[in-house]
């Protein structure tokens, strides 16, 4: 084993990023007609984008395949070995497949065109060779070719499946647009990530309601008031009208204030102690709304109402987290 030299792998480094962001940025002029047919026929094809490719395209294809699934694009990854040996009964005429290979000579690969052919199935090949078996079978080409790899040996798959990477991404971007594919439509098929959560997570979800919401009158005496409060634990309390519409809320902080001033506290009663118009929430509101606020107000807690107006909840920063909203 050779010496490390600490400045050859530093500038081999700074080398790769460069090869490799010119592999991408070549691509941008070779990005044409045929990208835009691939993306109509794609929008049109009434079964499933079947992506393929073997080793490293292979190992593309199934993130290729993955980002398509999760924005609107039906698609999965077929492994051309497998294919060979069953797993071709997966492919239907109404699929459309994209085969990825930079050399287009990938036996697995070649071997089974025909047969998808006869199948009338609509390939799509990505290569970096336009003269390719897989070119020639193909009904749309994408150019994916790059000038050299960062390989030092011009051997390992480096700077071609960045291409690969960056043109499957374009694709799924030009496809979720053209389907008008929404952040909720991703929150739909992401919901056990942090972005499911904030777009699907309602307040009705994760407010507390019924009678775990401290609420009190107006005229009810301060002692009252803090039992309530303390008695619900939400470090407020909502002050409501005769039709349960809140008119005020009372914090711990300004308990703090309070006490601070010296006010006599026997004396007082919920509305002379309460701010008025409180912040409120509707309860169909998404819950990362309800964090958007108390970080706009700088507040710990915010009353959620119906369409009414009128009380129906509360939820505070320690209900948002647990919920992971926040």
């Amino acid at each position: 084993m050779t010496a490390f030299d600490r400045d050859r792998a530093l500038r081999l480094a700074q080398e790769t990023f460069d090869i490799e962001a010119r592999a991408v940025a070549g691509l941008k002029a070779r990005t044409g007609e045929s990208f835009a047919r691939a993306v109509e026929k794609i929008l049109d094809v009434r079964g499933r984008v079947v992506v393929m490719g073997m080793g490293k395209s292979g190992h593309i294809g199934r993130k290729v395949a993955a980002t398509l699934a999760s924005t609107g694009t039906p698609a999965m990854f077929v492994h051309p070995a497998e294919a060979s040996h069953g797993d071709l009964g997966m492919i239907k005429a109404i699929d459309l497949v994209l085969a990825i290979s930079n050399g287009g000579e990938s036996d697995e690969i070649t071997v089974i065109l025909p047969v998808l052919k006869r199948l009338g199935v609509f390939i799509v090949a990505m290569t970096g060779n336009a003269s390719s078996t897989l070119a020639r079978h193909a009904d749309v080409v994408l150019d994916s070719g790059v000038e050299m790899e960062a390989c030092p040996l011009q051997l390992a798959p480096t700077a071609s499946t960045t291409a690969q990477l960056a043109l499957g991404d374009a694709l799924a971007v030009a496809l979720l647009d053209a389907r008008g594919f929404r952040s909720e439509d991703f929150a739909r098929s992401h919901p056990g990530g942090a972005l499911g959560r904030k777009l699907l997570t309602h307040l009705s979800d994760v407010m507390r309601s019924g009678d775990a919401v401290p609420r009190v009158t107006a005229d009810t005496a301060f002692p009252q008031l803090m039992r309530e409060m303390s008695a619900k634990g939400l470090g407020a309390s909502a002050v409501v009208d005769d039709q349960g519409k809140p008119i005020g809320i009372f914090t711990d902080g300004d308990l703090r204030r309070l006490i601070e001033k010296g006010v006599d506290l026997r004396a007082v009663v919920a509305r002379d102690v309460m701010h008025p118009g409180p912040r409120t929430i509707r309860d169909d509101e998404l819950a990362a709304e309800a964090a958007a606020l108390m970080e706009q107000y700088r507040i710990t807690s915010v009353l959620v109402v119906d369409a009414e107006g009128k009380l129906v909840g509360a939820v505070n920063s320690n209900d948002l987290m647990r919920a992971k909203v926040i």
